[in-house]
């Protein structure tokens, strides 16, 4: 049988799916990599919302791994988990993967970690309740 915790935090993965259109791209006619920063915090902040349903912000970002430049002219499917959950705090991990749009070839572009805080109305540290 599965906890309603364990449920809260299968339930808050989230799904995004992009284009990558030229008004994304560098130089390089690839994803930009501060597009991609924000892409990725913006599902972080959905996934770590959905699951708290409470006000949080992102605090940090632990890490993030430029594994494959994205051409433009493919999708992007990005996707947040939820791996861990302290008493304020909760950590989402990002991952982007490259798919073309002509095949079925689908692959790990990128992947982070974002950290977020529950907070008041006061803007201060407020204990997560699931």
């Amino acid at each position: 049988m599965t906890s309603n915790y364990e449920k809260r935090i299968r339930m808050a993965e989230t799904r995004v799916t992009k284009a990558v259109f030229p008004n994304t791209t560098n130089h390089y006619d690839t994803l930009f990599g501060g597009t991609a920063m924000q892409w990725m915090d913006e599902v972080a902040f959905i996934t770590a919302t959905r699951l708290t349903r409470m006000k949080v912000v992102t605090v940090s970002s632990d890490r993030i791994d430029f594994k494959k430049p994205i051409p433009e002219g493919n999708i992007v499917e990005l996707v947040g988990n939820v791996i861990n959950v302290g008493k304020t705090s909760i950590k989402v991990q990002v991952q982007v993967f490259l798919e073309s749009m002509l095949s079925d070839s689908r692959e790990l572009a990128l992947e982070g970690c974002f950290s977020f805080v529950a907070i008041d109305d006061d803007r201060k540290p407020t204990r997560i309740e699931l």
